[in-house]
């Protein structure tokens, strides 16, 4: 997107996107098949014990059978977007630059449909590469509102996330996330104040206010996404659409005794959306 040949100046064009200027400058280079291999078990690995970091992940690795260095760990941690989920100094991926906005959830009776979202982001293996995965789920129904896929952790397919849930759903009162530096972004906070939506964000290490979008992931990959080798983004978004139909419509969430969209048409009271 931060092109030469644009008329508007590099600067100007790294402030529209929010992006560092150094950052514009660099030309990804394609990951191996090895890394992509060792990525596929990480992924598995944080998803069965998240509260396992970089050294310890490496141990669990070496029980697999694939030798490596801690370095290459938190390398391709940090390319998958993941980090152990226990408290700690730095259990966010913050922009140093962004507003972090208060917690509001403490001692929150969430009792209806629409009054608090919340949303993350995710890795999904592929036969050949891999993509990030985001949902924004009304937290009491745990219905998924709306879902895109991404070959990058770029904040817009959070935002085209984030934008069709409202036009489908209305607006929530609280929409919850954690400070990753999507969510903190002012492209995605933007839209939250232009529709009067309080912005609450987790403090550092809370993960368990985010438990129900990391029990949805649990669910997808173990359910969808480990059963599928995805050859491409096309096989992938069409394969997660029937998946997320099957979540919202027939599988019966164990806490709730009902659908995702049972508990969430009895709650608002309006007939299901087409």
């Amino acid at each position: 997107m931060v092109h030469k040949v644009h008329q508007l100046p590099r600067t100007r064009r790294c402030e529209l996107l929010d992006i560092p200027r150094s950052s514009s400058y660099y030309h990804p280079q394609p990951v191996s098949e090895e890394d992509k291999a060792l990525m596929r078990l990480i992924d598995r690995i944080h998803l069965e014990k998240p509260y396992l970091g970089s050294r310890r992940i490496v141990d669990a690795l070496t029980e697999h059978g694939h030798k490596t260095d801690r370095k290459r760990v938190q390398r391709l941690m940090r390319l998958m977007g993941i980090q152990a989920i226990h408290p700690g100094p730095k259990t966010s991926k913050r922009h140093p630059q962004h507003k972090i906005y208060p917690y509001l959830l403490r001692n929150l009776d969430i009792n209806r449909a629409n009054q608090v979202w919340s949303s993350d982001v995710t890795y999904i293996p592929m036969a050949s590469g891999f993509l990030y995965l985001t949902v924004i789920m009304d937290c009491y129904s745990r219905k998924v509102l709306s879902w895109r896929v991404s070959n990058s952790l770029d904040v817009s397919f959070c935002v085209d996330a984030l934008e069709e849930a409202i036009y489908r759903y209305g607006t929530p009162d609280i929409f919850n996330t954690d400070q990753g530096s999507q969510y903190t972004s002012e492209a995605f906070t933007k839209v939250l104040k232009n529709h009067g939506i309080e912005i609450s964000m987790d403090g550092k290490g809370a993960w368990r206010d985010n438990v129900f979008v990391e029990r949805l992931w649990r669910s997808v990959k173990y359910e969808e996404v480990y059963l599928n080798a995805y050859e491409s983004a096309p096989e992938a978004r069409q394969s997660l659409t029937k998946y997320f139909r099957f979540y919202n419509e027939k599988r019966k969430h164990q806490t709730l005794m009902a659908t995702p969209d049972q508990v969430y048409y009895e709650s608002i009271r309006l007939p299901k959306a087409g």
